[in-house]
């Protein structure tokens, strides 16, 4: 195999071994996502490739990580996964403006600075800022709701809302819901796991428990919404792809004052009965052209995984599973 050195220059010690990752990490995720191999050498950096777009594209990629770093930008494997995906189609000033740009939203448990990730979960949070009610619409892994909580809890800890209800249909359950052990809680709460790993990443167990306890944070199946006005509150509807016109019907009119709506689905993922509508479809389409509501939409680009994810889901869609 034939080695090509990249012509990508550090200027110093700490942006290199920033930029390959302790271990080399960075580098391993690079090779596995551009399926080729990438070494170092010395200060250097060779590729086993002699594809002169492919070249020009890690050369791309390993030019914006140095500008990140030497920004002071930390960057993870993520970070990296993301940069090399945006450098196919986007400019690096489009690219280095996102991670300069972009605002914390709140802190992990742990003092850890909570950020959008992608250039769609900014816009998704300035759309929050501006608007009552916001729709997000996109495949599973983009943070449509992981975004969502973690901005409620900051607002909630900023006393700009007294309440933050998370909900979702239990449409998906089916029958089988009847089976499961417990009353209507503990039957839902596993289908709620996502809104409770959230809460605990930036609130902790406790203090979660707490103030569920207290009301402060209601989580409950979207039946319990009936008859109710929120005002003051953060709400959030997760998974609605499986709600039904009426449901969503229902649910849109809770609207309070001084509230904010927050609407989560995947239209790939729509598990109600063949010839019933989904209300998120309905929705979308009919309140389009309404001041004070808006629409995001995520992309596949917009899922981080591990580069090996990719590759098994490109397996199995030749297999069109």
């Amino acid at each position: 195999m034939k080695l090509r050195t990249l012509k990508t220059t550090f200027n110093n010690i700490h942006t290199f071994s920033e930029v390959i990752g302790v271990n080399d990490r960075h580098l391993n995720v690079l090779g596995s996502l551009f399926q080729v191999n990438i070494f170092t050498k010395g200060d250097t950096i060779d590729v086993g490739t002699e594809n002169p777009e492919l070249i020009q594209r890690i050369e791309h990629t390993f030019d914006t990580l140095i500008r990140l770093v030497e920004a002071n930008i930390q960057i993870n494997e993520r970070d990296v996964i993301y940069v090399a995906t945006l450098s196919e189609t986007m400019d690096q000033t489009t690219i280095l403006d996102h991670y300069l740009k972009r605002k914390q939203i709140t802190k992990t448990l742990a003092g850890k600075p909570i950020y959008a990730k992608t250039i769609n979960q900014q816009r998704y949070l300035e759309a929050i800022e501006q608007n009552d009610l916001v729709f997000s619409i996109g495949p599973a892994g983009t943070g449509k709701t992981y975004v969502a909580v973690v901005h409620a809890l900051s607002k909630l800890k900023n006393g700009d809302i007294s309440k933050i209800i998370l909900t979702r249909p239990a449409v998906e359950a089916g029958e089988n819901l009847g089976f499961l052990p417990g009353d209507l809680k503990e039957k839902i709460d596993p289908y709620l796991r996502p809104l409770y790993d959230a809460l605990y990443e930036v609130l902790g167990t406790k203090q979660t428990e707490e103030l569920i306890e207290r009301g402060t944070i209601e989580i409950a199946p979207l039946a319990y919404m009936r008859g109710r006005t929120l005002e003051n509150a953060y709400v959030i509807l997760d998974e609605a792809q499986n709600t039904t016109k009426g449901q969503m019907k229902l649910f849109l009119t809770r609207l309070g004052f001084r509230s904010k709506m927050i609407v989560t689905g995947d239209l790939t993922q729509i598990d109600l009965p063949p010839r019933a509508t989904s209300g998120l479809i309905h929705a979308t389409q009919l309140l389009k052209d309404v001041s004070g509501i808006d629409v995001i939409r995520f992309e596949r680009i917009d899922v981080i995984r591990h580069p090996l994810i990719q590759k098994i889901l490109e397996r199995y869609d030749d297999e069109h599973l």
